[in-house]
């Protein structure tokens, strides 16, 4: 059964949360314009900033709907599950506080975790790279389950989207999010063709104006290609998708991307710290670069895709037509 949500949107699409470039200017714009905003909880330096992102987002789209009558779409914090994050019961706790509507874990799926955001109403969508990871989920109780696939930006996985989709929906009947490529209107079509529900997108929202990304990092990102990407797990010792020029820029040579070791970027206090010095000066992006040309902003760049998106449908239509 997938989300009820979903039917309410302008767009089944959800701007997926980017390490240090998601934050409430971009999400509250994605969900005044119908598409679900997300934010990661660590793009915050501490519990206190993180919820007075929550509030900021919160009240913005309360005013929103008050001065438009307009629903906006459902905003989502991520959350990592993992030993590394002190933060996560703390972050929690003011996800329980505020009532998140949407968390997003990722590196672990933890029922505790899913029992508390559904005492209040929220849902639980959890990022996974390959079957085992998502019978995991699974078992823990989330509502949906994101199938980062080939190509994807960030710690994407290797499995073609339309096997991975096929392998999991074959268990799981709630909402089935894809990731991985999609940067237009029709690429979100594909992904529901395919058997998803919604499209996460990634890469294609670093390049809106709304973005904290630097505008060095939206150049790199129009001047690539899919040949760009580099899969390595040099950056931050899991295997992800990176700029090869950024790569470079760092001194870092096609010999130690190719190592499965963590490159040594001197001696950090934590985890979160050191994968934040890292990723700052190596940029993250998928392959779906090659369909990035431009920046705009988050209200143009939606209105583009669903424009997209419907003339997809309508050409599907018009092939449907042939074969009935």
């Amino acid at each position: 059964m997938k989300a009820s949500f979903i039917d309410d949107l302008s767009l089944p699409a959800v701007a997926a949360p980017m390490f240090l470039i998601s934050g409430p200017k971009l999400v509250i714009e994605c969900c005044k314009n119908g598409i679900v905003g997300t934010f990661p909880a660590l793009n915050q330096r501490d519990t206190a900033g993180f919820e007075a992102w929550v509030i900021e987002i919160k009240e913005a789209l309360a005013e929103f709907e008050a001065e438009t009558g307009k629903k906006a779409a459902p905003y989502g914090v991520n959350l990592i599950v993992h030993g590394t994050n002190s933060r996560v019961q703390a972050d929690l706790e003011i996800c329980i506080k505020h009532q998140v509507p949407l968390i997003i874990t990722s590196l672990g799926a933890v029922p505790q975790l899913v029992d508390a955001v559904h005492s209040y109403g929220g849902l639980v969508f959890h990022d996974v790279i390959k079957k085992r990871h998502a019978e995991k989920a699974a078992e823990a109780g989330v509502d949906g389950l994101i199938l980062v696939a080939a190509g994807a930006g960030g710690h994407a996985g290797l499995t073609n989207p339309m096997s991975l989709i096929t392998e999991i929906k074959a268990f799981y009947d709630k909402t089935i999010l894809l990731s991985g490529c999609i940067s237009t209107g029709t690429d979100i079509a594909s992904a529901l063709q395919m058997g998803a529900d919604l499209a996460y997108m990634g890469t294609r929202f670093i390049n809106v104006e709304e973005s904290m990304a630097e505008e060095e990092y939206k150049q790199m990102i129009i001047d690539s290609k899919a040949s760009d990407i580099v899969y390595t797990a040099a950056v931050s010792g899991v295997n992800a998708n990176f700029l090869r020029p950024s790569l470079e820029s760092m001194g870092i040579t096609e010999d130690m991307w190719s190592q499965s070791k963590k490159i040594d970027f001197g001696e950090e206090l934590d985890a979160a710290k050191a994968e934040a010095k890292a990723w700052k000066t190596i940029w993250s992006a998928g392959q779906g670069v090659t369909s990035i040309d431009d920046t705009v902003s988050t209200t143009s760049l939606i209105d583009r895709l669903k424009a997209q998106f419907i003339e997809a449908l309508q050409r599907q239509q018009e092939v449907l037509k042939k074969y009935l």
